[in-house]
């Protein structure tokens, strides 16, 4: 893809000139997690799946869009009892052609998915960390090492050139493993009942009452406070926790037989994006006909919940049942 003498100026300018922008605090809107709903019925009604086509074997940008303008960069900050600080993720603007969203951080893998699909510049992106890869990628004069984890509007790794912004990383995201290595997927450990025991604790963790539904905001244990923030927790991985499809990762977790599940296994609904997402973590079968299991979830509009669920009973359902690699027994 060739831009226009224009459109390279403008991108060397806003890289190059313009002084950097200050590093702003940051606001905690769009985390990746799970399913917002609070519907009790489960999950297996999909809302339609815009956006998330996998395009294997693509490099880091797109070859067939022109090159377009994009919005200011908007930086968000929380308040709280300490004052403005500095939350989990930041939004930006893209720059005006089409990219590739990675699958993990490294410009050589697959695709899963793409920004500016429909118009040069068009989207905005949430970024939750980033990773300095030690490979560089330049467009139009503008180079960077880094990528960023991004969970919208597609989940998955862009490279930061992708980003209208002088600066050549992002201001005010976390730079996971002190710039160095791409991070290792977090490790799971424990017993299975141990698992399970951390799981109850967020019934009773808020004064007695149930932890709280919310992507963006996490619990006094240092864990994000939705589903996937959950299970991280009761399984001990990293605070605050991997997303719902990170914990389908072969680091972590491997598929099973339904029929196979047992204390602390999960069901995952990986599919979709963070309002579609879920999961819950497998206590026990209600019967022998296996018609039905009781549940430990983070469900949104809700909480902490343990209850009697059938996610991935019904033919064709998104859940899949996976289990935890590194639980000793």
């Amino acid at each position: 893809m060739t831009h226009s003498i224009s459109g390279g100026r403008r991108r060397i300018f806003l890289r190059r000139v313009v002084p950097a922008i200050a590093a702003a605090g940051i606001g905690a809107t769009g985390l990746v997690g799970c399913s917002g709903s609070g519907d009790t019925a489960g999950h297996d009604a999909k809302a339609a799946k815009a956006g998330n086509v996998a395009e294997k074997g693509v490099t880091s940008r797109d070859t067939t869009s022109a090159q377009g303008g994009a919005a200011a960069l908007k930086l968000k900050t929380t308040t709280g009892e300490f004052g403005t600080k500095a939350a989990a993720t930041a939004d930006f603007p893209t720059w005006g052609t089409r990219w590739v969203v990675h699958q993990s951080a490294d410009t050589g893998s697959p695709s899963v998915g793409m920004l500016n699909k429909d118009a040069p510049g068009q989207d905005r992106i949430t970024a939750d960390y980033q990773v300095d890869t030690g490979k560089k990628v330049c467009e139009d004069g503008a180079c960077s090492t880094y990528m960023a984890h991004i969970t919208g509007p597609v989940s998955g790794f862009v490279t930061v050139v992708a980003v209208d912004i002088p600066q050549d990383s992002l201001p005010g995201v976390p730079v996971q493993n002190g710039g160095g290595e791409p991070p290792k997927p977090p490790q799971t450990g424990g017993t299975r009942a141990e698992a399970l025991q951390r799981a109850a604790t967020w019934l009773t963790a808020n004064n007695g009452g149930r932890v709280p539904y919310s992507q963006a905001q996490v619990w006094k244990d240092g864990y994000r406070q939705d589903c996937s923030g959950y299970v991280s927790m009761a399984l001990g991985l990293q605070a605050p926790g991997t997303n719902t499809v990170g914990l389908t990762g072969s680091g972590i977790t491997k598929p099973i037989a339904l029929n196979d599940l047992g204390p602390g296994d999960l069901l995952i609904d990986a599919s979709g994006n963070n309002n579609t997402r879920h999961v819950v973590m497998f206590e026990k079968w209600n019967d022998a006909a296996h018609t039905s299991y009781t549940s430990y979830e983070q469900r949104g509009d809700f909480g902490t919940d343990h209850t009697t669920r059938r996610y991935g009973l019904e033919p064709g359902s998104e859940y899949k049942p996976h289990r935890p690699l590194k639980f000793t027994d």
